[in-house]
């Protein structure tokens, strides 16, 4: 029998909206700062932990390998590893799914798991043509060959490459996410109002969430060097509206698209983190677990396709479990984009894709609207990439606890045809 893992507490930043310009925290800043809040109010010391694992899908040069770097500011001690993983949007539940494999096989029991990400200092880059006319200049030692590099100089060279832009490329079908969200729209016959009315409510949503304090327990303000706090994600817009939302141009395909920058979800900096425990672990430290996963699984796609990854990596929990849709309490899609997520539900109810894609014998019903990101999502709350993953699993489990249901998944996209998914259920 496989042993549970225990869901202890869990903490995150502020999402804070990119403006154009770096934002007031590196990404290490971020997840010590939850990190340390999180690990101040348990009943173990930091260096009691077996090993901290953080997700991250853009660490800057000088952060690497982010988790160590973390782990040692977070007071952790140099015994504790800390470690990084990557799998795009998914970074932070591949943190949490690490944190599991390394529990089951009994290498740890007792592990800080999250995901971070500040996608507002993500690199401006050098181009190909700047990078090797530098290298040829390096290289030159006379000034007659200083003189030849300077005649071959051309100022287009300095144009900057944006880092973002090239990571959020699929390079194996050269789509940006934003594009591949296009594919679904078209597929399925989402409109611009399906995703404009989508939209307004996820920022309807997380503002009656944030006016009944529904992420007060998970939320760590920030202060700045400059002493200005953040308190709560800044990236929702209260005078959302379809009239609104209607002015906005189409960004990833101008000419025909239907996907606008307020239908997608905003570029953030935020990170999250969970205490996971074994049985043992729960016992020897008088832990009191909130939840715990009961299941997790992985799928993959067509890239071209990625944002239908929920639908392909929740099916299969479901399956096992011989769960409906509606035999949830609670759903956590992740809304990278409105469209992927109105295509998930569509592929659920669309008989041929679930005979045909996810070996179901039929169409599925709709899953009941009152039960899906309850309190917004990333279109409103935004989606610092590293740390999406597991502030999903995070809320539905903090949302579970708070309206009396016993079990949820989370489910989200990943960039280059991939889902990942968890179950969770309270104690």
């Amino acid at each position: 029998m496989i042993q549970p893992i225990y869901i202890i507490d869990g903490a995150r930043t502020p999402f804070l909206k990119a403006r154009n310009a770096p934002g007031p925290f590196a990404a290490s800043d971020l997840a010590t700062a939850a990190g340390s809040a999180l690990l101040a109010r348990q009943r173990f010391a930091p260096d009691q932990l077996d090993e901290v694992i953080l997700g991250c899908a853009s660490p800057s040069p000088d952060e690497v390998n982010i988790g160590r770097v973390v782990a040692l500011r977070m007071g952790c001690g140099i015994k504790v590893p800390g470690w990084t993983v990557m799998r795009n949007c998914a970074s932070g539940m591949q943190a949490l799914d690490s944190a599991i494999a390394n529990i089951h096989c009994g290498r740890s029991q007792l592990v800080l798991a999250g995901g971070v990400d500040a996608l507002s200092r993500a690199p401006l880059l050098y181009s190909d043509a700047m990078v090797r006319w530098f290298a040829g200049w390096m290289g030159a030692r006379s000034l007659g060959q200083k003189l030849a590099m300077l005649k071959q100089f051309r100022p287009g060279y300095l144009a900057p490459v944006i880092g973002i832009m090239k990571g959020l490329t699929d390079p194996i079908v050269g789509q940006l996410m934003g594009q591949t969200a296009e594919n679904l729209a078209w597929k399925f016959g989402i409109t611009r109002e399906d995703m404009d009315a989508f939209s307004v409510e996820s920022h309807r949503r997380v503002a009656a969430a944030q006016d009944a304090g529904h992420f007060a327990d998970e939320l760590v303000p920030l202060i700045d060097r400059d002493g200005t706090v953040y308190g709560e994600d800044d990236g929702l817009r209260r005078d959302a509206s379809m009239a609104g939302l209607a002015k906005l141009k189409p960004f990833f395909d101008k000419k025909y698209g239907r996907v606008t920058p307020a239908n997608s979800s905003q570029i953030t900096d935020g990170a999250t983190w969970l205490v996971l425990a074994s049985e043992e672990a729960v016992k020897r430290f008088k832990l009191e677990p909130i939840g715990r996963i009961v299941d997790s699984q992985w799928a993959g796609l067509e890239p071209d396709q990625m944002g239908l990854g929920p639908v392909h990596a929740a099916t299969p929990i479901l399956k096992r479990h011989g769960l409906g849709l509606n035999d949830l309490d609670l759903w956590e899609i992740n809304e990278a984009f409105a469209a992927q997520v109105i295509a998930c539900l569509r592929a659920w109810q669309d008989e041929d894709y679930c005979r045909t894609r996810l070996d179901l014998p039929g169409a599925l019903c709709a899953i009941d609207p009152a039960r899906l990101n309850v309190d917004g999502g990333a279109v409103a709350l935004g989606h610092p990439v590293g740390a999406s993953g597991a502030r999903i699993v995070l809320h539905l489990l903090q949302s579970l606890c708070r309206t009396g249901g016993r079990r949820g998944i989370a489910s989200i996209c990943i960039g280059g045809g991939l889902g990942g998914a968890m179950l969770v259920e309270t104690l």
